[in-house]
């Protein structure tokens, strides 16, 4: 058996989603958020789901969900993967300069 969370991490990381319940996408069918491509036919899926991401009361909140667990497919927040990458990118070099820091700090 391989367990990943102890029962307190499992109830912290449920109880910061609890924005889910709220979500507008809730009502809507799932497979939407999660077309096959982001060109052609899907595009009109894409702008369907970011309708439903448009009108939602906690679309910050699943951005944030995306970006803090590397969710790379779909619409979440209203936004693309491809529309995601940047905040992806910037996050890296942050962190990456932000480790660059602290080793020069140590010498």
């Amino acid at each position: 058996m391989v367990v990943t969370q102890v029962p307190r991490q499992r109830a912290a990381a449920e109880a910061g989603r609890e924005w889910w319940e709220s979500a507008a996408c809730q009502e809507a069918d799932p497979e939407l958020f999660f077309p096959v491509a982001a060109h052609g036919p899907a595009r009109e899926e894409i702008a369907r789901a970011k309708a439903v991401c448009a009108g939602c009361l906690v679309r910050r909140q699943c951005l944030q969900f995306a970006l803090a667990t590397g969710q790379m497919h779909g619409v979440w927040g209203g936004t693309t993967e491809d529309e995601r990458l940047p905040h992806v990118r910037r996050e890296r070099d942050l962190r990456e300069r932000a480790g660059a820091i602290r080793v020069t700090a140590r010498r």
